[in-house]
């Protein structure tokens, strides 16, 4: 099984059986007001069901990140391939509940993410993709060294939603 630390966090893979754990991190009013919607039992369901099958296709995906002191599940970090203007590339992800906000944990999460794709994955390069409102995710990536490479507009339920893109190549770190 996947199993990634850093000094703070562990991070495991998302079973159906934390369905309540995920369905609490998805409908946090900060979730929600980046997403842009409510997420149902469905939606949760099939946000699930999504994690698993990119940990089939390629080994990793969005994992709950753990509070190795606490227990407690601060959000979801992760590593995923995503398709940008053509291009699959491998992309940083990181959603925490309000209440963790400010205390570093998904700056500490994207730079194990990023250290496992370029040690591990031997990837050249990891990004983000942002909105641009999301203003506490950008000042993350910068956080981690990456660096404003362009923009592109991702279809989500239907919606346009413009995306800025943060790039981090191995050779920066």
């Amino acid at each position: 099984m996947f199993m990634l630390r850093s000094a703070r966090l562990e991070f495991r893979r998302i079973e159906e059986s934390d369905f309540d754990t995920v369905a609490k991190i998805m409908r946090d009013e900060g979730v929600r007001k980046v997403w842009e919607h409510y997420f149902t039992d469905d939606d949760v369901r099939d946000w699930i069901a999504r994690r698993q099958e990119g940990y089939l296709r390629n080994g990793t995906d969005y994992l709950l990140a753990i509070n190795v002191l606490s227990r407690e599940v601060v959000g979801q970090i992760g590593l995923l391939k995503e398709e940008i203007d053509g291009e699959e590339v491998w992309a940083i992800g990181y959603i925490l509940m309000s209440e963790y906000y400010g205390n570093g944990y998904a700056t500490e999460g994207a730079r194990a993410f990023a250290d496992y794709a370029f040690s591990t994955l031997n990837a050249s390069k990891v990004v983000c993709d942002i909105r641009p409102t999301n203003k506490a995710s950008i000042a993350v990536a910068k956080r981690i060294g990456m660096v404003e490479t362009g923009a592109y507009i991702k279809k989500y339920r239907g919606v346009d939603m413009p995306h800025l893109i943060f790039e981090l190549n191995s050779s920066r770190i």
